[in-house]
């Protein structure tokens, strides 16, 4: 990802948030740092669009955290643990995750460690399949 297209998310994330710029940080988790909600990333998202023309939707950001992992694979709800296919994908697409994240991560909270470089990346993957 390029700083231009990182600087674009960043507008956008503090845009729809109401915050300074100087507060969205590239490593800022999107909903636990930022306070962003479920509608706030749709705002977020069509922010982007607005400014990029690369249009995301909330359905292709899971679809990006999850990869290509079947639901069945990459978490298990009654235990609440991410599966080993799971922490793999996870690990390649937010690879800021440390191990005590990893152990601590339960597939209903994925989202909570999502950051604003990881939907840069997103972006910029979207951009570069346009």
């Amino acid at each position: 990802m390029n700083s231009a297209t990182l600087d674009t998310v960043r507008e956008a994330v503090a845009d729809a948030l109401g915050l300074d710029l100087e507060e969205v940080e590239a490593d800022s988790t999107l909903l636990d740092e930022l306070g962003a909600e479920s509608i706030d990333l749709l705002d977020i998202l069509y922010r982007i669009a607005q400014s990029t023309g690369t249009k995301i939707t909330v359905k292709d950001l899971a679809a990006y955290i999850q990869g290509d992992v079947p639901e069945g694979e990459f978490g298990d709800e009654s235990t609440e643990t991410i599966l080993p296919r799971g922490v793999a994908q996870l690990t390649a697409v937010m690879p800021q995750l440390t191990d005590a994240d990893l152990e601590r991560i339960r597939p209903a909270n994925v989202m909570a460690f999502f950051t604003v470089r990881n939907l840069g990346d997103l972006v910029s993957a979207y951009a570069a399949a346009a």
